[in-house]
């Protein structure tokens, strides 16, 4: 008599993440209500300021060409469309629609976060002064400028640098697996360099062109990086899938 073997999943648990807990979240999280609020009221804008004009008298030709390519890794639509690619190939090749999650999720957290606190905070970039709408350079400094047009008063935070680290994030996540499925293994630093290294060119050239404020730059890093941890938190191989899926709910994290 044959046997029939039912493989049922445990409950989800939420993965760990490193540091561990939820103190490091909510200190990211202090950190831009403290910085959001400092702006706020006027402060920093010096920083700001010197850090503008520093790189104003520091970019040269060849320089500006060079940071303006390297500032292509942070380009948010082409990271979408490269995550959701890495995302169907895995899927295609586990036969699992589990490696789609995190490109659906990751989209529909940065669209809910970035663009609305942009639009919230209406503040300008420091081009603003030099280009449409030609700002005097000290009204280009403060947040809550709603009444200029909504696209040019987006700058705060920076959404390149949050975009790189969500979205680099996952691109390290579907890497690893869509590797091994073809007998290759994904060594852990080039997993750590892929998550780091480019959103770290990202902030730097983003605020070196005179893209974003300082700040801007500096809130974006903890915006991303408080939304990376609530993704690598996702236990994606053990939440719940409609019935209907059963089959083509395989598992692609492990070891990952």
């Amino acid at each position: 008599m044959r046997q029939t073997t039912t493989t049922v999943r445990g409950r989800a648990r939420l993965r760990p993440v490193r540091p561990a807990g939820w103190w490091y979240d909510l200190l990211l999280l202090t950190a831009l209500v403290g910085l959001t609020v400092a702006l706020a009221t006027e402060h920093l804008f010096a920083v700001d300021r010197a850090v503008v004009d520093w790189a104003d008298a520091h970019r040269p030709t060849a320089t500006y060409w060079i940071a303006r390519v390297l500032n292509l890794l942070g380009q948010g639509s082409p990271l979408t469309l490269l995550a959701a690619a890495l995302g169907v190939l895995l899927a295609v090749r586990l036969r699992s629609v589990r490696p789609l999650l995190p490109p659906v999720v990751a989209f529909g957290l940065t669209l809910l976060t970035i663009g609305p606190l942009k639009v919230w905070t209406a503040r300008p970039a420091p081009t603003a002064s030099v280009k449409e709408p030609f700002l005097p350079p000290e009204q280009t400094l403060p947040l809550f400028q709603h009444d200029l047009p909504v696209g040019y008063a987006q700058s705060y935070p920076s959404g390149h640098v949050a975009n790189a680290i969500v979205w680099y994030g996952v691109i390290a996540l579907l890497l690893a697996p869509l590797l091994r499925t073809v007998g290759r293994r994904m060594p852990r630093p080039l997993v750590t360099a892929v998550r780091v290294v480019p959103p770290l060119v990202v902030l730097g050239t983003t605020t070196y062109l005179g893209w974003h404020w300082l700040t801007d730059s500096v809130a974006g890093l903890l915006l991303g990086l408080l939304l990376d941890r609530l993704l690598r938190r996702v236990p994606w191989d053990d939440l719940p899938l409609p019935a209907r899926l059963r089959g083509r709910d395989r598992p692609f994290t492990s070891d990952a």
